[in-house]
């Protein structure tokens, strides 16, 4: 078997699409399949770019040109939908990204409990969060605020060690202020966005108000977020292959 078609087999037994994330920890399992090469991932990363098989839906996220038109809606809507509809989405999708990056860190991880339902590649976002409940490590009024956060990560103390949150056309500073709550915890902040609002970020973070947490608070924005999905995969596999 050629190497691009165990990255197509891989997709086919998926739905047809798959993470990269997804494709690293899968694709070298394929028997009668030889990557006579030191840098598998960088062939994988080379053969899903080649549009005679595979398409991009977004950062990360590959699938199969011979299943474009039956992929699910919440993974590739064919149909025209409003801003609204599409933001929703990929919103998920992002959020999924973040609990699955804090699943392979050996941390806890969380979603606000109205967001439980809502779909990452075909799974509810619930499914594979790592708790249900929100840890009351704090006042009422801190938990209400902390728990609406977008992802949360919690350390084998149940305190929380990373925030973060997803934003599209919403108010970047809204979730500033989330955190500024928070700042007297040992945690770190994320805003996640498109790169075209760096710059609004930096202008909201300089303000005055948000002075004792700037230093805290990390932009990132989508592509390197997704890079950062399929390389804590790959150092996943490390982990097992050495029973780290």
């Amino acid at each position: 078997m050629k190497q691009y078609e165990a990255v197509i087999k891989v997709m086919e037994e998926n739905g047809g699409f798959a993470t990269l994330g997804h494709l690293y920890q899968n694709v070298l399992k394929v028997k009668d399949c030889d990557w006579k090469t030191k840098t598998p991932f960088a062939s994988m990363r080379r053969i899903v770019q080649d549009d005679k098989f595979f398409f991009k839906i977004k950062p990360g996220l590959w699938a199969l040109n011979s299943c474009r038109d039956r992929l699910p809606f919440n993974i590739y809507p064919r149909d025209e939908i409003n801003k609204i509809e599409k933001d929703k989405i990929d919103h998920s999708y992002y959020q999924g990204l973040l609990v699955e990056i804090g699943n392979l860190k050996n941390f806890e991880t969380f979603i606000p409990y109205q967001d439980k339902n809502k779909k990452y590649l075909g799974r509810n976002l619930g499914d594979i969060v790592s708790i249900k409940k929100f840890y009351e490590f704090s006042y009422d009024y801190m938990i209400r605020k902390a728990q609406t956060v977008d992802v949360s990560w919690f350390n084998i103390r149940k305190m929380p060690v990373c925030f973060f949150e997803v934003e599209y056309s919403t108010d970047i500073q809204k979730s500033l202020l989330k955190f500024n709550e928070l700042q007297d915890f040992n945690s770190k902040f994320f805003i996640i966005a498109d790169s075209v609002r760096k710059n609004e970020f930096e202008d909201k973070v300089s303000l005055s108000s948000f002075l004792e947490i700037k230093n805290r608070i990390k932009f990132m924005d989508f592509t390197r977020l997704s890079e950062w999905h399929s390389n804590e995969y790959k150092i996943s596999i490390i982990r097992d292959d050495y029973n780290l």
